[in-house]
């Protein structure tokens, strides 16, 4: 215990490599001879000492990327790009709403609707997937809007 407290600098990291040290132990076959007990339990100690540091180096180093990635700084201070969250939740239902207006849409408007502003068509593509005129596909469009309008303000 002194010995891995001395190098890592804490109690209860060294309690932590004690107790995977005794695992290993126990784990070793008995009918093998160990000429040198005391050298072999320092050699797996510090082997596992080892391999803990550059678990901890490792983590740090993709924590750091991720954190370069993902947020973004001003002026040294993180600045989370995240709404708050009562803006997100009033997203949700809003987008709730959206879901549950356009469901009562007559099946041809929403499909007309969902084809040219949720998948980006063109009237004359919609027109074309559809099997209806371009103005058709404009009328649809047209109502569904309001509709969508008047239902959600």
């Amino acid at each position: 215990m002194r010995f891995f407290a001395a190098r890592l600098g804490s109690v209860a990291l060294a309690e932590d490599l004690a107790q995977d040290l005794y695992l290993k132990v126990a784990a070793l076959d008995p009918a093998e001879p160990i000429l040198s007990p005391s050298a072999m339990l320092f050699r797996m100690g510090s082997n596992l000492m080892l391999d803990r540091l550059r678990k901890e180096r490792r983590t740090v180093v993709r924590d750091d990327a991720w954190i370069k990635t993902e947020r973004t700084s001003i002026g040294g201070e993180d600045v989370v790009d995240d709404p708050p969250a009562d803006e997100a939740l009033a997203g949700r239902q809003r987008l709730a709403q959206l879901t549950t207006a356009l469901e009562d849409l007559p099946p041809r408007m929403r499909r007309a609707f969902q084809l040219h502003k949720l998948d980006g068509l063109s009237h004359a593509e919609t027109a074309r997937a559809m099997g209806i005129s371009i103005s058709a596909v404009e009328k649809h469009i047209s109502g569904a809007l309001k509709t969508l309008l008047a239902r959600l303000g």
